[in-house]
């Protein structure tokens, strides 16, 4: 639960209402001036309208320069950066033909293997020129290949699963496989901060959806307990089915889930476990198994288990492993399997090469460096901020680390900021976080080096001090701890 700082509300609140005020007297006068012309959509509703639409015009667009900025290069630790230009205030942007090499703090590449590779790439090649870039088909008609079998095979084995399938985009693999896994007369129960397309697949799946507060296992079992005892809504019949659902490593969070106890808490009550590992797999655990291997909690205790291919291992899609007749079950009818163009064989053939090097099976212990340089990386870069006065979102191992901004203008402050001293960030706000909760969310790798992470560590603590985002009292250097001594001896 993250606590505002009473001021930091009062202003953040009043920087929404000032943009929010000013929006509405613009349009106002917006409208004044299009009641002059006439419409060529006469008697048609606007398509685009609401909340939305005005928070887009009147927010989003002012600093829409702070994100989808372009690249033109590998999503390495550094990465080439397209500059844009506008000539509109913002409302439009056009690529330049120059470009700054920037520090990437930005993508998802927790293992390295996003940039060419010594071992995944010539397999990738060698894939392509047997295979071609596409199936071009879904996996039932021709869209199965010996790769794609050797691919499930591979991450059933590697999550400690009898069996999974693969789906070629990460957020269907959510949002396509809820719905035939629960339906009417069945109870999701979801903690509040899962992603959307976690919420997404849950709303079609026609289930009774419950909430539960943020990894708070005894507000998980309450609920549980309350609906059990209510039965389903106006006949209190017995839920057909109850499936609780959580992330391993909360992407906007940084935090570790609560494992152990909420699988004690569903085994309790006889409900299945979700568990969506889109960004621990790979990144966490001895040998990168997730949080399983983390927390110490057997996989079969966890009834189904996602996670996605986009992290850890330099490709796309996602995956579900569970038991041989779940799989089996979602083969005849999951529309992400049946209809969907299956995934890439070389998006394929990468994922199995990441995985054997990860083991080992490559001959070299570079899988070992990589998640052991990982965790290393992780907690050196979240302790030095924390240091530094940061409000630093997460958990230690995890590798995403949420940087607290609160109000809207230090949103592309410490983006534009950060770019100008040639360090990439993302920076976060509504909707994809509560209204008062924007944030910059680093995201460390494997291939940053030490001197990458010092870099940045400088370039955050200047541009920190800057605008005014280190809500806590630093620490004392330890340079500053011996003057101190030596003047009191």
């Amino acid at each position: 639960m993250i606590t505002i700082p009473y001021l930091t509300a009062l202003t953040t609140y009043f920087s929404y209402g000032l943009l929010f005020a000013f929006g509405q007297f613009r349009d106002f006068f917006r409208k004044i001036f299009d009641w002059w012309h006439a419409s060529n959509l006469q008697g048609y509703a606007p398509i685009c309208l609401g909340l939305e639409d005005f928070y887009i015009r009147r927010l989003y667009l002012r600093i829409q320069d702070c994100f989808g900025r372009p690249i033109c290069s590998p999503p390495d630790a550094w990465f080439d950066v397209v500059e844009r230009v506008s000539n509109d205030n913002n409302k439009t942007l056009k690529r330049t033909t120059k470009v700054s090499r920037c520090l990437n703090l930005g993508s998802y590449n927790y293992l390295g293997f996003a940039a060419s590779d010594e071992y995944c790439t010539p397999r990738v090649i060698e894939s392509l020129k047997k295979y071609s870039a596409s199936t071009c088909s879904p996996r039932v008609d021709g869209g199965t290949t010996s790769i794609h079998m050797e691919l499930e095979e591979c991450v059933a084995n590697f999550v400690g699963k009898p069996a999974a399938i693969v789906t070629g985009m990460g957020y269907v693999t959510n949002s396509a496989i809820l719905p035939v896994l629960i339906g009417k007369g069945g109870l999701i129960i979801s903690d509040s901060l899962n992603h959307n397309s976690i919420v997404n697949g849950a709303r079609g799946s026609g289930a009774t959806i419950r909430v539960f507060q943020h990894n708070t296992p005894s507000h998980l079992e309450k609920v549980l307990r309350e609906h059990i005892a209510e039965g389903q809504p106006r006949t209190h019949r017995p839920w057909k089915k109850i499936i609780v659902i959580v992330e391993g490593i909360y992407s906007m969070e940084g935090e570790l889930c609560q494992l152990p106890e909420i699988v004690t808490i569903c085994k309790k009550y006889k409900a299945y476990v979700y568990l969506d590992e889109a960004h621990s797999i790979g990144a966490v655990g001895k040998t990168g198994r997730g949080v399983c291997e983390l927390l110490g909690v057997d996989t079969a205790d966890v009834d189904i288990m996602m996670g996605t291919f986009t992290k850890s291992f330099g490709s796309c899609g996602g995956y579900i492993a569970g038991s041989k007749e779940l799989i089996e079950y979602l083969k005849y009818t999951c529309p992400a399997h049946l209809y969907a163009t299956s995934i890439s064989p070389p998006a394929a053939q990468q994922i199995i090469s990441a995985i054997q090097v990860i083991l080992g099976e490559d001959g070299s212990s570079r899988g070992a460096q990589k998640l052991a340089r990982i965790r290393e990386n992780s907690n050196f870069f979240r302790s030095e901020l924390q240091k530094m006065g940061f409000e630093v979102l997460g958990d230690n191992d995890s590798p995403v680390m949420p940087i607290m901004l609160y109000n809207p203008a230090k949103i592309p402050a410490f983006s534009r900021e950060c770019l100008r001293q040639n360090v990439a960030v993302v920076t976060v706000a509504f909707p994809a976080t509560p209204l008062l909760l924007a944030r910059a969310r680093i995201c460390i790798s494997a291939a940053h080096s030490r001197e990458d992470l010092n870099k940045a560590l400088e370039v955050i603590s200047r541009v920190g001090d800057l605008i005014g985002i280190k809500y806590f009292p630093a620490e004392p250097q330890k340079q500053q701890l011996e003057e101190n001594r030596v003047k009191l001896e």
